[in-house]
């Protein structure tokens, strides 16, 4: 843990050399995902444990509702982003974790909601987690499109994505903090996008 040796300058002096250590192109690419789900009307789901499950359920919240301008939320004829966070289902997560097995607490849920040309994202600091490998194993073969956040080395998740973003750091706390600054990004990219505006404006281009 960074923060037991180092004291709060150093600790954000850190922070900002491993932020400009991201691969732009990946964020890029994680913003040109769900921008197409939308554009194509394909689910998006997410899925992590611990505080990647908290942040699979912030992703969700944010990609669904900050995706929309304020007065989009009433209108019913608004195209909406299909997301979900497959870790919100707590009665589901608890019935299949006590009644089969923990590592089919995400797969299960996936089998029943997902189809080919939607997109997976599966975050997993250490890039190891059962549950996560089981989801993207399931949707690599079924036709969705895996797009992988991890830390440390990867792990096997690093692997089996279809594509992804890595943080090459050896800090649990620092990863996430880092994919969940990454997101805010790429959810003002989509949005942007989706209304046209700022950089996207008509005439300005991307």
């Amino acid at each position: 843990m960074l923060g037991v040796t180092l004291n709060a300058d150093a600790y954000l002096q850190r922070l900002n050399e491993e932020l400009a250590r991201v691969d732009r192109a990946a964020m890029q690419r994680w913003s040109d995902l769900i921008y197409r789900a939308w554009a194509q009307g394909k689910f998006v789901f997410l899925i992590g444990n611990g505080g990647s499950g908290l942040t699979a359920s912030h992703f969700c919240e944010d990609l669904g509702k900050g995706t929309l301008s304020d007065q989009d939320f009433r209108d019913e004829s608004q195209k909406r982003l299909k997301v979900l966070s497959l870790t919100d289902n707590l009665g589901w997560i608890m019935a299949v974790g006590n009644d089969l097995a923990y590592d089919q607490i995400f797969v299960q849920q996936l089998m029943n909601y997902g189809g080919a040309g939607d997109v997976l994202i599966a975050i997993s600091g250490s890039g190891n987690s059962g549950n996560v490998l089981a989801a993207v194993d399931w949707a690599n073969r079924h036709g969705l499109v895996t797009f992988g956040l991890t830390g440390y080395d990867g792990g096997r998740l690093k692997q089996m994505q279809q594509d992804g973003l890595h943080v090459d750091l050896q800090d649990m706390g620092m990863v996430e903090s880092i994919h969940m600054c990454l997101h805010h990004w790429v959810l003002n990219d989509v949005f942007a996008r989706i209304h046209g505006e700022g950089r996207y404006a008509v005439g300005k281009g991307p």
